[in-house]
Parts: structure tokens; sequence; C-alpha cells
């Protein structure tokens, strides 16, 4: 990956578009749960996403597995699709980039009233 390729985000897009080629060639049961995972995984992406792209990899090549196995979604996943989402970015309640911001931002704050107050 040249620079260029990591600054403009074009080596993501292009890694992107194969998720979604493999995506379209699953069963209509495992594309839905692909789109869940996505949903619920996004959150705890960083800026770019970057972070998130060989946990996506990961989960896309389990429901592939279970396609070529023919076993059913439920069967893997289970009924909730959220609660494995955030067993793979670390458990449950695992921080996502709001919650860190946020966090950083309180202590941004708080510094600048006990200067104030002090």
């Amino acid at each position: 990956m040249s620079f260029w390729e990591t600054m403009t985000g074009s080596d993501l897009t292009r890694e992107w578009k194969g998720f979604e080629a493999r995506a379209g060639a699953l069963p209509a049961d495992h594309r839905a749960a692909w789109e869940q995972i996505k949903g619920h995984l996004f959150p705890h992406g960083d800026f770019s996403g970057r972070n998130l792209m060989p946990i996506l990899d990961s989960a896309l090549g389990l429901l592939e597995e279970t396609a070529a196995d023919g076993q059913g979604v439920h069967e893997v996943l289970g009924d909730d699709v959220e609660g494995f989402c955030a067993a793979l970015v670390g458990g449950e309640g695992a921080r996502g980039h709001r919650d860190r911001w946020r966090e950083q931002l309180n202590r941004n704050v708080a510094r600048k009233l006990s200067r104030l107050g002090g």
C-alpha cells in the first residue's frame, strides 16, 4: 500500500468493493445478516474505518463458510447479531469513537473549569 492510497483511502474503497462483491454471492438471509453486522460494527470504527476491515473480512468469511456448509444464519449467529458484533470488537460495552471523543471532551472541559475556579 502506497502513501497515496493510504491518504486517499483508495485501498479501503477497493477492499470495500471486494467485500460487497463477496456478499452479493451469499444467500438472501446471509446478505441480510451482513447488512446487520455492518450496521452494528460501524459505530466502533475509527475515523477512516480502517480498524474494522480485518473484523469485517473475518465476519464475511464466517458467513461465506456457513453458507457453503448449508448452515442457516441463526445457527451460527443466533438471534443476537448486536451481541455477536459487540463480541467481535471487544465485548459488550466496547467503546466506540463517539465514546472516546466524549470522554476527551469531558476531560478538556473539566481541566478548563478547574483552571477558572482555582
